[in-house]
């Protein structure tokens, strides 16, 4: 192979994980093509790690472009995100930072991230954490969310001891096992289903689901600090890393 063809070859593999294919080995004809390839092939062979190069490049980039996406939609809709009426403010409501969850009662990741919550608010009594119900594991998260949004115009000074007996418990949340962790917490059935009627379309999670759509949020436990997005159930070691940036520099990532 010529020196020219085998820099082209060079470009070829790094234009692979840009996705991109150089003017000149577009220009090749047919033979060259050929010649082209089978030196590609070669060398992919003799060095298979460059594919795991090219996939983890492609997935930074594609991380990077979902954060891009997220930090738009988080400076279009912040009052949504962070103060909305139909949210739940657990630990300091005048807090410093706040970690906003979107979680579904049903997920088993965000029964496991309840912890990690938890973990948060004992060790920093300045962060105000907002839990917002994005209930999408089927209609038993969406029934458990309505009586859990009764229960909170009910007794919202007990929502946070809800909040953990309903995720933490081992039973699949339903319409019925919400009822009975709320009558546990001194809140009648009549009074919750009586409550449940109030608002019929469900306002708080047509909130959510607009701003899950917006923000990028596939999955649960998905959480918002700062101007970024955090998906997946990370740990309390991440979060606190990201509130920590916080205050250093303003931003979730210094």
């Amino acid at each position: 192979m010529t020196l020219r063809k085998k820099m082209i070859a060079a470009g070829t593999l790094v234009a692979l994980a840009a996705g991109t294919l150089p003017q000149s080995a577009a220009a090749l004809d047919a033979k060259d093509k050929e010649e082209l390839g089978a030196f590609v092939k070669e060398y992919l062979l003799a060095n298979p790690e460059i594919l795991l190069e090219v996939q983890e490049a492609l997935a930074a980039k594609q991380r990077a472009k979902q954060q891009e996406a997220a930090a738009a939609a988080i400076a279009g809709n912040e009052k949504a995100i962070f103060n909305s009426a139909h949210d739940v403010v657990l630990g300091n409501p005048k807090g410093d930072v706040t970690i906003v969850e979107f979680f579904d009662y049903n997920c088993g990741y965000c029964k496991r991230a309840l912890s990690d919550m938890d973990q948060i608010l004992a060790k920093d009594d300045n962060v105000r954490f907002v839990l917002k119900e994005l209930p999408i594991l089927g209609p038993d998260s969406l029934a458990a969310h309505k009586v859990s949004a009764a229960f909170r115009a009910i007794a919202p000074e007990k929502y946070g001891d809800f909040h953990r007996a309903l995720l933490g418990g081992e039973d699949r949340a339903t319409e019925e096992t919400a009822i009975a962790v709320a009558v546990k917490l001194g809140v009648g059935e009549e009074q919750l289903r009586e409550k449940m009627e109030d608002d019929p379309q469900d306002a708080a999670v047509r909130e959510a689901y607009l701003l899950a759509n917006d923000l990028g949020v596939t999955g649960t436990p998905s959480y918002v600090i700062g101007n970024e997005a955090v998906f997946g159930a990370v740990g309390a070691g991440e979060l606190t890393t990201k509130v920590a940036n916080m205050r250093q520099c303003g931003k979730a990532t210094c």
